[in-house]
């Protein structure tokens, strides 16, 4: 459904893309990750004709991208882009006519998108009184109204609570049924593991690994990761170097990626004579490869032991 060949993009002097490719499948949901400045933002705004590649071609539906594509791509911003005095329907009704949808159209439309979203009983309802939740799932069907085959979703979930936030999960797993293409960024890792089928992860303008979550999980060596609290933790490390495990630091806490199977007694007591505090089991997240791939090789921690073959320190 939208194909990206070799996006190259500066502003300035500045590389933002570099060679950028990126395949998404009809039908499925992709998540997009990368940190502040990684050229997320930029990769959109060309996607949807507001920007310019330097080099490069965007294929939308197997057609390269112009104005006539347009009208098959749906965005949500980041920001709800609503008039808060208008009601639901006549925001949708006004967005309907700026996408050229006759008076007809859009009164069909208006009504068939606000029923999707649970909003038909709000149509009256001016946004500004709405819950964020319900202003986002305005923007879906506001998103939604030129039936696009396409859609962009930016942080859709932001500043929702977690009720709201399963809401729009929700309506986006519906969207999937409905054979919709989603392109999904995020910077909440269980969002992308619960809706996507495939995972990009962006730096410097490059896809540095992609794959379903069973794919980018096996980049990191690792049956569980364990951490621990301890006020020796040179010791801790030197232990587990016997046994070969990896050390980390993510956020702070000391963990170890650890290959085997192990109950807990016998974990514990690989760290037999070490004084913990306490320990813990985790499973190998998204979030963990995020942080192996997009980090940049830091000096090691002071008074620890000689670095290992990796970085030492994820914060």
């Amino acid at each position: 459904m939208l194909i990206l060949e070799n996006l190259c993009k500066r502003y300035g002097s500045k590389p933002v893309l570099q060679h950028l490719c990126l395949t998404l499948q009809p039908g499925e949901i992709y998540g997009l990750l990368g940190p502040n400045g990684a050229g997320k933002t930029t990769t959109i705004n060309i996607i949807c004709g507001l920007l310019k590649a330097d080099t490069g071609v965007v294929l939308i539906g197997g057609q390269p991208a112009s104005h006539s594509t347009k009208r098959w791509v749906g965005v949500v911003p980041q920001s709800n882009l609503l008039y808060g005095g208008l009601t639901c329907q006549d925001n949708l009704f006004f967005l309907g006519r700026l996408y050229g949808l006759s008076r007809r159209e859009c009164r069909q439309r208006t009504e068939v998108c606000l029923e999707s979203v649970d909003l038909l009983a709000q149509r009256h309802t001016p946004v500004e009184r709405l819950s964020g939740g319900m202003q986002r799932r305005l923007s879906l069907a506001a998103a939604l109204l030129h039936r696009p085959k396409l859609i962009i979703l930016d942080e859709p979930t932001t500043g929702l609570d977690i009720e709201a936030r399963h809401e729009v999960w929700q309506l986006i797993r519906q969207l999937k049924v409905m054979g919709v293409t989603i392109l999904l960024t995020s910077h909440l890792f269980d969002e992308v593991e619960r809706l996507c089928q495939r995972v990009g992860i962006l730096k410097q303008g490059q896809i540095v690994a992609e794959g379903t979550l069973k794919e980018l999980q096996a980049r990191i060596p690792a049956y569980e990761i364990v951490t621990v609290e301890t006020n020796t933790p040179e010791q801790a490390i030197a232990r587990a170097q016997q046994f070969g495990y990896s050390h980390r630091y993510y956020g702070g806490d000391l963990a170890f990626w650890v290959p085997d199977k192990l109950d807990l007694k016998e974990l514990i007591a690989r760290f037999d004579g070490i004084s913990l505090d306490s320990i813990a089991r985790h499973p190998v997240r998204l979030e963990h490869v995020y942080l192996e791939v997009t980090r940049s090789v830091k000096a090691p921690e002071p008074d620890l032991l000689q670095p290992t073959p990796w970085p030492e320190e994820v914060r």
